[in-house]
């Protein structure tokens, strides 16, 4: 049996009498850039997610720069993160002349471990950047607790987690700025790149809708340098549509991970000590992703490779080990529960359309490995 890692073709099929017809009349109407479509896209998501503002943006990398450029953070400053993410988390401070300062991971959810915040704080950090990976939110109470302590802006990168909550509240709607994908393959994904800005400050988000257009208020008079992080029109109406089926789709991924329990349950791989399965430790896991740690990863890998299950590795190596950041100064052993994350996980399917034959293969096709 073939099973993909991601399939979002049947998603589609769901969703094509309202989305066709939409994107037919924005091709006739030739209005493509901002507009009343990503106005509509911004209420929809500040409202899902809790957040008095949002802002559209080209993609969630931007996302993350321009929160960053709405602090005025640069050369010189210090922003605070998890080696364990995305490359683009890391990459938006950079990029901007900060300096990216890490702090381990807590190895039940991959998340930022926040009890080693304190210790990472200089006179020169300005932020704190908390990924929410795989669709499970981290500690909030304690990152705020820092942030306030020290007074520094608290930035969420939620691309992988739109709709996860931590005690009650959403991923976006906690710190300062929440940051959103909606690449293709994300629980919410547009069909090109797409992202958004949430915050609860007016002030922040006035100054956000500024500096996406270069800085322009109004046209082409510039107090500010921006960039250009227009989110188009077409992108917007694909999240605004697909955002009224979300809920459904994150019951769909609830329920394959439920599953994916009781079939390893059965098999008694977890018992064994032959995998570790993903916890729910935040009250909604939306499950962008759902990652086991196993022993011999690699082989394993490419046995379900073999038998035509689609698995990933995020992410193979950590951040503070990438060549680009060498100038950081460290080495391996720095950070060794993201070193050991980045060994051990391996992603398998959740999409919201997994069969139970699907699962079912998946998860023999593990015990087979473990067998010999």
């Amino acid at each position: 049996m073939k099973v993909p890692l991601l399939d979002l073709k049947p998603q589609y099929e769901q969703i094509r009498e309202e989305i066709e017809p939409a994107l037919l009349e924005i091709c006739r109407s030739q209005a493509f850039i901002l507009g009343p479509k990503v106005q509509e896209c911004e209420a929809a998501v500040a409202a899902y997610c809790g957040a008095a503002h949002a802002v559209g943006v080209t993609s969630g990398s931007d996302a993350l720069i321009l929160a960053l450029m709405a602090e005025g953070i640069g050369t010189g400053d210090e922003v605070i993160t998890t080696p364990y993410t995305f490359f683009a988390t890391v990459g938006a401070i950079s990029r901007l002349g900060a300096k990216p300062v890490f702090v381990d991971i807590d190895p039940v959810t991959f998340n930022l471990d926040a009890s080693k915040l304190e210790a990472a704080v200089t006179p020169r950090t300005k932020a704190i950047i908390p990924v929410h990976l795989y669709g499970q939110m981290a500690d909030m109470d304690a990152v705020m607790a820092a942030a306030k302590a020290h007074g520094l802006i608290v930035i969420e990168d939620a691309a992988q987690a739109i709709g996860s909550e931590w005690k009650g509240r959403r991923a976006g709607s906690i710190g300062d700025y929440g940051c959103f994908s909606f690449f293709p393959s994300k629980n919410l994904g547009c069909f090109g790149d797409g992202g958004m800005v949430t915050m609860q400050d007016e002030a922040k988000a006035k100054k956000a809708v500024i500096l996406r257009n270069h800085g322009s208020e109004p046209k082409y008079y510039h107090q500010l340098v921006g960039g250009n992080f227009r989110l188009d029109a077409l992108q917007a109406a694909v999240v605004t549509i697909k955002l009224r089926h979300l809920d459904g789709w994150t019951a769909g991924r609830q329920a394959n991970a439920e599953r994916y329990r009781r079939l390893f349950a059965s098999a008694g791989l977890e018992a064994a000590g032959q995998v570790v399965l993903p916890q729910a430790v935040a009250n909604r896991h939306i499950y962008n992703q759902f990652v086991i740690r196993a022993k011999r990863r690699d082989d394993l890998l490419a046995h379900l490779r073999s038998r035509d299950v689609g698995v990933e590795i995020y992410y193979p190596v950590p951040l503070h080990l990438q060549e680009c950041f060498r100038d950081l100064g460290h080495r391996e052993g720095d950070f060794p529960e993201s070193e050991r994350a980045a060994r051990e996980t391996l992603a398998l399917p959740i999409f919201p359309d997994l069969t139970d034959d699907m699962a079912e293969w998946v998860v023999e096709s593990i015990a087979d490995f473990y067998r010999g």
